[in-house]
């Protein structure tokens, strides 16, 4: 059974990190900005794991690591969302270029 290469996963991690970067700072909408960042914290535990099979294949730090990120991330869309929902409702727009309307 052959492995894949350590350098062909790494281009995978930083290919989603670099399109989670273009969407962030492209997108309008708090929803794809959401999901952008989803994308650059799931490329970082892609990151933490392949680092700790090839350079530490007896130890599970990379894994506790990417669980703790996974579990934060979940938190972190669930707060997201209910602050996307509650912009929405009171101001009818999610749009990012809307927000001098959202000022006190």
């Amino acid at each position: 059974m052959s492995s894949v290469p350590m350098s062909h996963i790494l281009f995978v991690s930083t290919a989603l990190f670099f399109i989670g970067m273009y969407g962030l700072f492209t997108r309008r909408n708090m929803i794809t900005m959401l999901m952008a960042i989803e994308l650059i914290l799931n490329s970082v535990n892609i990151n933490f794991v392949v680092f700790n099979k090839y350079l530490y294949p007896d130890k599970l730090d990379g894994i506790f690591f990417t669980i703790f990120i996974i579990t934060i991330a979940a938190a972190e869309a669930a707060v997201a969302i209910a602050i996307i929902i509650n912009l929405y409702r009171s101001h009818r727009s999610i749009d990012v270029e809307n927000a001098s309307e959202m000022k006190w």
